[in-house]
């Protein structure tokens, strides 16, 4: 199994990777996250035959990610951002050392996983939009486009 260590930002992904087996670190990459090349690293990841986990603090808008990631077969964790802060000793931080921390989490299986409901399809979120709007007691934000993601 490939374990991905990854700082993510709505710009660019910090990436440290290495192997389950025999804890083999690999150099990590800095790319762009919305570019082809980030798409392209993880399509890359797909033909290799090897399954793939990517880990990564709980952090803005990845619905984009969660979806890429999805579509690829990958596996997504999502760590919770004080624990995994609390976890690393030295004060001083940069992009290389978290996403080397998350992978380090990773392989030791220490690291912290959150609970993340999966994104329902589209056509259960227009029965359930169906289904609150017309209730009566509906609050105003259960119907807004922007309930769901």
């Amino acid at each position: 199994m490939l374990i991905i260590g990854c700082d993510f930002h709505t710009r660019y992904q910090q990436n440290r990777h290495g192997q389950r087996r025999d804890r083999r670190v690999a150099r990590g990459a800095t790319i762009g996250s919305r570019e082809r090349r980030g798409h392209a690293f993880y399509r890359s990841l797909q033909s290799s035959q090897e399954r793939v986990r990517v880990g990564i603090e709980a952090t803005g808008p990845i619905h984009w990610f969660e979806r890429l990631l999805a579509e690829l077969g990958h596996e997504l964790w999502i760590g919770d951002s004080a624990k995994i802060r609390a976890s690393e000793v030295r004060k001083q931080k940069t992009d290389e050392r978290d996403a080397q921390l998350i992978l380090d989490l990773l392989l030791a299986k220490r690291f912290p996983k959150i609970w993340v409901p999966h994104r329902p399809n589209a056509t259960s979120v227009s029965c359930f939009g169906t289904v609150i709007s017309s209730c009566a007691c509906a609050p105003c934000w259960a119907t807004s486009s922007t309930f769901w993601p």
